[in-house]
């Protein structure tokens, strides 16, 4: 930067720029607001600088601080599960949308290859999915699956082991498991996630944990509960917040995403397509779906409950 740039409140600028961009790369915690607006201000400036001297260089380099700027907004916006633009607090959401992303895969492949159709088989290998996703196994308690599968705890494990789905350790039975508790959780192994197999889906030791953690919280949701939901009700929850976008809209945003098919909805719960209307009012009544959902011309249309937009998986 020229010692004699004039105007001198461009030179002030570029020299206060020079050192805000320094003291925050100082900074312990990156702060994507702040950069977003240090970007404006380069753009700005640099604009400005361009004017003056007429240099095209000067002029690409400010288009490029203003296109960082929308960047980098973006980012932040993403990171809080909110639209760009829109006004009001953020939401706090309990996942990311790289974790999104994976809870996604997570369903897809429980939707192709859970060993049964129906709608308790589908819902134990979910959340035993979730929870051996990383290595292969995981730990699971009694309460665990009483929890997720009431009376049909014991037909529905008895049945993935023998199908091999399922592997319990050696001397363990499924009563054992049925009464294992926190303190000895029963050690579980799903086959066709081992490390040594092609697996389906790969992440982090810290994404399993959240994406566990999610289905825990949609499927334990206090409202459910309180409805007495049944297991396809609940999947039909979880695949409903899975793929709603951060205004609670199901489906990706634009006229051919509109909504969710209902065939592949259908598939992933264990129903028939034309028995979701009725798993979409129960949702509906328990203030998990909003009132306007509706299942005409073969879609799920909708919006998940205000309540529920923490859970969104942020498509």
């Amino acid at each position: 930067m020229p010692d004699d740039l004039q105007p001198e409140v461009l030179r002030v600028e570029l020299t206060e720029l020079g050192d805000a961009f320094r003291a925050y790369q100082r900074r312990p915690e990156p702060d994507l607001a702040v950069l977003a607006e240090l970007h404006d201000r380069k753009a700005r400036a640099f604009a400005l600088w361009a004017d003056v001297t007429g240099d095209a260089s000067l002029r690409e380099e400010a288009n490029r601080a203003a296109a960082a700027a929308r960047t980098t907004r973006e980012m932040d916006a993403n990171r809080h599960g909110i639209p760009v633009g829109v006004d009001g607090p953020a939401v706090e959401r309990l996942l990311t949308r790289g974790q999104g992303v994976h809870l996604r895969n997570v369903l897809e492949h429980v939707r192709v290859d859970s060993p049964f159709p129906e709608a308790e088989a589908r819902f134990a290998v979910l959340m035993l999915t979730l929870r051996a996703a990383r290595a292969g196994t995981g730990n699971v308690t009694g309460q665990d699956l009483s929890g997720w599968l009431q009376g049909d705890a014991e037909r529905v494990l008895q049945a993935l082991a023998d199908a091999g789905w399922l592997v319990l350790p050696e001397g363990v039975t499924v009563d054992d498991a049925l009464m294992s508790r926190p303190e000895e959780p029963t050690r579980i192994t799903v086959p066709t996630l081992i490390p040594t197999q092609p697996r389906p889906f790969f992440f982090g030791k810290v994404t399993r944990a959240r994406l566990s953690g999610w289905a825990q919280k949609v499927v334990g949701d206090r409202k459910l509960r309180k409805r007495k939901a049944g297991a396809a009700t609940r999947l039909l929850a979880v695949y409903t917040a899975a793929h709603s976008r951060p205004d609670g809209c199901l489906g990706e945003a634009g006229e051919d995403g509109d909504g969710l098919a209902l065939e592949t909805v259908a598939s992933f719960c264990g129903l028939r397509p034309e028995d979701v209307a009725e798993h979409t009012e129960l949702l509906v009544a328990a203030d998990w779906l909003a009132e306007d959902a509706d299942t005409a011309d073969g879609r799920l249309r909708g919006r998940i409950a205000e309540r529920v937009l923490p859970l969104s998986g942020l498509l």
